[in-house]
């Protein structure tokens, strides 16, 4: 049978995240989760849907894309297909060929997981990697020590406290109360959390939301921020904590993040808070 690009409507996007849940798993390597495309859906379901590309074969979903910004497309795989030949030369027809309507011209970006047989193929087609980036994981089987601060799990008639905090944390970010309305419409975030750190003095110093993809399977950390007049007191680490302490009561078997590897205060408040890094990452970059 041959392989199918598609883009789904809203109601279809459950079949996208669904896949995107089952091939989550403590062995595979760093990908796209769940929690990446309920964080997207801040945007809106529609915009969602949009953004989102399915590859398929005999009505099976193969591979799962989230265009996650200009030029920049999330990619992850179905574990028993990282190695298809047919698949992989599809990807990179698709990745490579503005007019297949996945990546438009110009600068791009393509993140896949270790291993794949597409990271074979991209090399020559005019691809180059790109900086590194760190994934970082915390077991969860153990006690999560507890973070010091008040934590508030953000309701939302408290949506406003979260968003405020997010665009402390974030210069420029548009992050806004009604998006995190938007967000909360989402099917995956039906297994998340949004967490606001309060400190002594009750001043909402940081924020993350967690991501869980089901009992038993890895959960996510995206995004978490520390509001920028509040930093270098431990706040990183605490919310970190808080957010390993909720995926854990949501019954995720660890807790998972990834940020750049220039970003060297993000890794150390991970690795504070017990996460431990994997080798590095890089994404696939075309210039032109």
């Amino acid at each position: 049978m041959a392989i199918v690009l598609g883009t789904p409507d809203v109601d279809g996007l459950g079949r996208a995240v669904g896949a995107l849940r089952e091939w989550q798993d403590d062995g595979a390597p760093f990908q796209l989760h769940p929690g990446d495309v309920g964080w997207f859906w801040r945007s809106g379901g529609e915009a969602t849907a949009a953004a989102v590309r399915t590859w398929s074969r005999d009505g099976r979903i193969l591979a799962v894309g989230l265009l996650d910004g200009p030029g920049l497309l999330r990619l992850t795989i179905a574990p028993d297909a990282r190695r298809d030949e047919e698949l992989a030369r599809r990807l990179v027809g698709d990745v490579t060929g503005p007019e297949r309507g996945v990546l438009p011209e110009g600068p791009a970006n393509v993140d896949a997981p270790t291993g794949a047989l597409i990271h074979d193929l991209l090399p020559g087609n005019g691809w180059n990697t790109d900086e590194p980036w760190t994934p970082l994981r915390r077991d969860l089987s153990e006690e999560v020590p507890d973070p010091g601060l008040r934590i508030e799990v953000a309701r939302p008639e408290r949506a406003h406290v979260y968003a405020a905090v997010h665009r402390a944390a974030f210069d420029g970010s548009p992050f806004t109360e009604d998006r995190w309305h938007a967000m909360a419409t989402g099917l995956p975030f039906a297994d998340a959390r949004c967490l606001v750190a309060y400190d002594d003095e009750d001043h909402a110093v940081a924020a993350v939301t967690v991501w869980s993809a089901g009992p038993g399977r890895p959960g996510l950390l995206e995004p978490m921020g520390v509001h920028r007049a509040h930093r270098r007191r431990g706040h990183g680490r605490a919310i970190t904590l808080a957010a390993a302490a909720a995926l854990q009561e949501l019954g995720a078997s660890t807790a998972l993040v990834c940020t750049p590897s220039s970003n060297t205060g993000a890794v150390a408040a991970y690795e504070s808070a017990g996460f431990r890094p994997s080798p590095e990452v890089r994404d696939w970059h075309r210039s032109a």
